[in-house]
């Protein structure tokens, strides 16, 4: 049940693309002295990282590479001064007539059943790398074996052991099949599955805004497997051209539907494995104005659990549904007057309910009183129970220990920029507890335990490197602490020579919003210095974060003199409260937009800034917010880097927009108001445009619209296309290397570098 990186959603290449590439940025002209940053120079964070749990109690397991060459999976006792057993080594994972062993990229361990499920030769689905080849060791008889043996290879996905232990089921061509661990006999429980047709996993717009990628569910009596059917027959494919690996150009097709155009229908279907027939559940409403983002058996082999959400995605649905007949009933229902919040909690880690009191009841997070809290209610929707009160967020929920009746969850109500431990009892009663260390301020989190009695408690802040301890939760006794890895000096002057700081600003409207800065090492506030904004500011990323993340790039523009600044403002997925949030509704583009330009307004009237070199850029919906402050404060914004960028809200995909900017044609207005390419005679300073041709996500037609639209206002400006670069543009020898040059030199060209 880790929580890593929980506030930054993985598919946010903007902020991670600074983390993760700046370090090989390398300007190609000025004479200034340019240190060549390795980012596999920064020390190994810990060794307790890589922690599995089992599914029920407190062993965990770990993959550990050997001195002298190959792995061990072992599994650890937290109650025996955890004592350690070697499952296997990879000594014993060599398949029948091959001289290596399996290269194990990630496993799952069935205690239960003494078998190894080990996944390899992985290959990328759309943003994660969900398909490959799946192996089977039984540490019992001994014995390895391959599952889907005959399939193509690097086809399967999402395979799992059966609750029993005889059978495993998988997906591969869009089919789902089920194998006899004894016998080695493969049935297809679906037949239809093509590109089109998507059992047991999803098509691209489900994947990537509602975090569905596994789609079926053994029952827990083994006799049959709840899945997913999406029908993308009707979406329309958009065609990115390809025209570099071959001599003729080709197309390479996108299901993806855009905003205005029907989703694709999704249904639940259950089948028996000992037939292969499905009965489909009989969800009610429009298929094709519906979604179902959340599936699985509600704690027995009778019924399952469905969420819906509508079109509009303002109002959720739980249904209790009969899996023998599909009668589906529903237990609860919720509104909201701007769009109901996925609960993220679940959608990875614990991908069904938390089910307490013996499956009576279960938990369910809202913003329906302001803020976002967790209830407890019966199996029925009815006797809802706040076990969280207060006014504070509860940003994630790390464990349950259902013995001794505390649900631990991350909360920060005094400063929305970190992040700690809280635990309250199950039954609503007493006042929260602070478990976190109340001297280490900054971000905690814990990976605990499915009984809550065990976790790994990591923390770090901007100035301290992360670190490690193996905690008991019930006193919080450290029990064992990996060697801490602290920066050398050399590092330290590497990394953190220029001081990173954090600060609140108050606009003119009253809005109050957290901010970081990186200032020079020798800043001296007699003397004027150019500004970099780096900006997101959609809902589905926070940039102010009180976390280690050491950027070289910002560390050598700050050597330049460049203040490097970042701001949160309504909208983000910050612990401020339901409203906070909302604000942005059918306003992104514009509410968003004018907060950012709020608090530069307010910065600018520092004594040491300089408001004549004032510059912008962000990556994907950073890179949008760039495109809009530039073209609707140009006072303020002189210079502005656009990455990836959408320049038309009508361009994007429909799940994403239509939740936070409302359905077509009512909502029209809303659209064309927040589009940057609608603004583009605003332009006075000088922009910078990148894109690749290859983005599956934010579509390359939106530089090319933004660009017919400068051409006819006739509006400079610069642009760099990546060829066949997805979102990311980090495919191909030196891009990543290339782009960060061109930033940099776009910047000491257009923003001048320099206290003065």
């Amino acid at each position: 049940m880790s929580r890593r990186c929980f506030r930054s959603i993985p598919v946010l290449i903007a902020a991670l693309a600074v983390l993760v590439f700046s370090a090989h940025a390398q300007p190609l002209h000025h004479a200034w002295s340019y240190k060549s940053l390795q980012w596999d120079a920064v020390p190994d964070l810990g060794s307790l990282d890589d922690v599995q749990w089992e599914k029920t109690g407190h062993l965990f397991t770990r993959l550990e590479k050997l001195a002298a060459g190959g792995y061990e999976i072992a599994q650890y006792d937290p109650e025996k001064d955890l004592a350690r057993q070697v499952l296997v080594s990879s000594a014993s994972l060599k398949p029948a007539g091959i001289a290596d062993p399996i290269a194990a990229e990630s496993y799952t361990w069935y205690p239960e059943q003494g078998k190894l499920l080990i996944f390899n030769n992985s290959k990328r689905v759309w943003r994660g790398r969900t398909r490959g080849d799946f192996w089977l060791y039984d540490t019992r008889a001994r014995k390895l074996m391959q599952l889907g043996k005959g399939l193509p290879a690097s086809s399967l996905q999402f395979a799992k052991v059966s609750p029993d232990g005889r059978q495993a089921a998988y997906v591969s061509g869009h089919n789902l099949y089920v194998e006899d661990l004894g016998s080695g006999t493969r049935r297809q429980l679906t037949t239809d599955g093509t590109d089109k047709i998507i059992n047991g996993t999803f098509d691209w717009a489900y994947e990537e805004e509602l975090f569905c990628r596994d789609g079926f569910r053994w029952s827990p009596d083994s006799k049959s497997i709840a899945y997913w059917h999406i029908d993308a027959s009707h979406i329309r494919d958009y065609l990115m051209l390809n025209t570099t690996d071959s001599v003729y150009s080709y197309t390479i097709p996108v299901q993806y539907p855009k905003v205005g155009y029907d989703p694709s229908p999704a249904k639940i279907g259950v089948v028996d494995v000992a037939t292969a027939r499905t009965r489909w559940m009989d969800i009610p409403g429009d298929p094709v104005q519906h979604y179902l983002p959340r599936m699985d058996w509600a704690g027995n082999a009778d019924e399952l659990m469905v969420q819906q959400l509508n079109r509009k995605q303002d109002t959720c649905r739980l249904m209790l549904v009969n899996a023998r007949t599909g009668a589906a009933r529903t237990i609860y229902e919720e509104s909201d007057s701007a769009w109901i919040e996925l609960n993220y909690i679940w959608q990875y880690d614990r991908p069904g309910w938390d089910w307490i009191n013996d499956g009576k009841e279960l938990l369910w997070t809202t913003e329906k009183d302001g803020w976002k809290h967790v209830y407890r209610m019966d199996r029925d929707g009815k006797h809802e129970r706040l076990i969280t009160p207060g006014n504070y967020d509860v940003i994630d929920l790390p464990g349950i220990d259902r013995q001794n009746g505390w649900l631990y969850y991350y909360a920060s109500p005094e400063n929305a920029t970190q992040q700690y431990l809280y635990r309250s009892k199950l039954n609503g009663k007493g006042k929260p507890a602070a478990v976190s260390p109340d001297a280490r301020k900054g971000t905690h989190e814990y990976n605990m335990s499915p009984d809550g009695q065990y976790a790994v408690h990591s923390f770090s802040s901007h100035d301290i490197m992360p670190s490690d301890e193996f905690v008991r939760m019930k006193d919080g006794k450290s029990l064992f602490e990996p060697p801490s890895f602290e920066l050398t000096d050399e590092q330290k002057q590497e990394f953190m020579r220029n001081p990173q700081s954090f600060f609140r600003v108050t606009t003119a409207d009253g809005v109050t919003m957290d901010g970081w800065m990186i200032k020079p090492a020798d800043f001296d506030s007699t003397k004027k210095y150019p500004v970099l904004f780096f900006v997101y500011g959609e809902p589905a990323s926070a940039t102010v974060v009180d976390k280690f993340a050491p950027n070289p790039w910002y560390q050598q523009l700050a050597d330049r003199d460049y203040v490097i600044i970042s701001v949160d403002g309504r909208g983000t997925p910050v612990p401020k409260g339901r409203r906070w949030r909302r604000a942005v509704f059918k306003q992104i583009g514009v509410l968003n937009v004018r907060d950012q330009a709020m608090a530069a307004r307010e910065i600018l009237k520092w004594p040491w800034v300089d408001s004549s070199r004032i510059a912008v850029w962000g990556w994907s919906g950073g890179g949008s917010s760039t495109q809009n402050l530039m073209f609707q404060y140009p006072d303020i914004y002189k210079t502005g880097m656009a990455v990836a960028g959408v320049s038309n809200l009508l361009y994007y995909d429909n799940i994403y927009e239509e939740r936070y900017m409302g359905l077509l044609p009512e909502d029209l207005p809303y659209y064309k108001k927040g589009s940057s390419v609608n603004h583009v005679e605003g332009l006075k300073g000088n922009l910078l445009i990148i894109h690749g041709s290859g983005d599956d996500n934010v579509h390359y037609q939106n530089q090319e619209a933004l660009i017919n639209a400068l051409v006819k206002a006739g509006k400079p400006f610069d642009m760099m296309e990546y060829p066949n670069r997805t979102h990311g543009i980090r495919e191909g020898a030196g891009t990543t290397r290339h782009l960060y040059n061109l930033l940099t030199r776009y910047l000491l060209d257009h923003c001048p570098p320099g206290a003065r």
